[in-house]
């Protein structure tokens, strides 16, 4: 695909690990208190592939988990960084390591990393990272119906999407209706952050896969457009990669950072169970 490769700027953002907070019991959608592993810090047992759903954890987030303690910066940082982007370790027994972002998170203001397992496991918490912030205002100059975000031209580029006259086919693992989707609506900008398919409904967990879906899964879903936040409009569909995994808050569950949208389904959606960010990780890593 044509894109605008030689517009894009690529900026440094910085980062260091958000160490998980701790508050109090809350109830979920089924009335029971809970207090779950939760977002933030380093989780060394989950990665980009693995099952996001059924963990004894809400909101849990794969690898390494980062922020900027300035919220200024913390918002640039969510904001400019980009699935795909390079990720750098700074600090720490893992000083030079290299990851790369897997999505942002919305509310807790996260943005997270995908390092190889001998690297996330010398990692103690403390450490610092330098992302190249690279991809946002990224187009596609054959389809202007196509609103791009949020992806690395050099994952873009790895991705199988064929083109036709009027639309590109974007491979996902699955395809939902407008009405699972729930927290995150409203939002005015999927720039950074992300929104949540709800799984409170078993039979339409069932019907949509969503049971099987990982960390790093593409997903469809009809009917919504997130060009300025996402809304639901006929014949629109957005495409976005699982970031987090499923919870037990009434409207929530696995959230998609969004990586692509047509409010005239210029995107056609192409059901592929392989298509997860896991297949790119190695070649990613070897820029």
């Amino acid at each position: 695909m044509r894109i605008n490769r030689d517009k894009l700027v690529k900026m440094a953002v910085n980062g260091q690990v958000d160490h998980p907070r701790m508050g109090h019991f809350y109830v979920g959608y089924d009335g029971k208190g809970r207090l779950p592993v939760g977002t933030g810090g380093i989780v060394y047992t989950h990665a980009i592939g693995d099952s996001c759903m059924g963990i004894a954890g809400d909101h849990v987030e794969p690898g390494v988990t980062i922020a900027n303690p300035s919220d200024r910066e913390n918002h640039a940082l969510e904001t400019l960084a980009c699935v795909g982007n390079e990720v750098i370790c700074l600090s720490g027994p893992a000083q030079g390591a290299k990851g790369i972002v897997t999505g942002t998170h919305g509310g807790v203001d996260h943005t997270m990393c995908y390092f190889p397992k001998k690297d996330i496991d010398k990692m103690t918490g403390h450490e610092q990272f330098l992302v190249k912030a690279y991809g946002q205002g990224l187009k596609l100059l054959d389809h202007e119906d196509v609103y791009m975000m949020n992806i690395d031209p050099d994952l873009l580029d790895l991705l199988p999407i064929q083109e036709t006259e009027t639309t590109i086919q974007f491979p996902v693992v699955t395809v939902l209706p407008p009405y699972l989707m729930g927290a995150g609506l409203g939002s005015d900008t999927m720039m950074e952050g992300d929104y949540d398919i709800m799984t409170q409904d078993e039979q339409a967990n069932e019907k949509y896969g969503i049971n099987q879906l990982h960390f790093g899964d593409f997903v469809a879903v009809l009917d919504h457009d997130s060009t300025y936040g996402p809304h639901y409009k006929q014949g629109a569909i957005t495409i976005g990669v699982v970031v987090h995994s499923d919870s037990f808050t009434s409207g929530h569950g696995p959230g998609l950072t969004i990586v692509a949208t047509s409010s005239t389904r210029a995107i056609e959606p192409v059901v592929d169970t392989h298509a997860n960010l896991a297949n790119y990780t190695d070649v990613l890593l070897k820029r």
